[in-house]
């Protein structure tokens, strides 16, 4: 069973920063895409950021020049690196992998909280 973990969400004021991480464990191996998504109070679900096994990135605009995405995927980890977070950065943070090409597979991990609020 492959299970994703998030970690690292939590309160910080607007001008801050946050990085987080998810952990895939469980029988899955060269994960093509990994990716964060986020969901906002009243929103739907929306990309944040993404990257595949050879390290091509892709980040919507709303985030673009403020965070960075990385994987490690030797330790089948990912990051992702929160700087200048505005109040609409606000939302449930969500992981997920997948393949590059095709739906062998589709994981989310549960979400981990970010609120910048002063």
């Amino acid at each position: 069973q492959v299970q994703l973990v998030e970690s690292g969400g939590g309160l910080v004021q607007p001008g801050g920063s946050l990085r987080l991480s998810c952990t895939v464990s469980g029988s899955i191996f060269n994960i093509g895409v990994m990716g964060w998504y986020r969901q906002g109070p009243g929103k739907q679900r929306e990309l944040a950021a993404t990257i595949t096994r050879g390290g091509n990135k892709n980040y919507a605009e709303s985030v673009k020049g403020r965070f960075t995405i990385s994987r490690d995927n030797a330790k089948n980890m990912m990051y992702l690196q929160m700087n200048s977070l505005k109040p609409e950065d606000t939302a449930v943070y969500y992981c997920r992998v997948r393949p590059l090409l095709g739906d062998e597979y589709d994981y989310w991990g549960q979400g981990t909280q970010v609120t910048v609020s002063s």
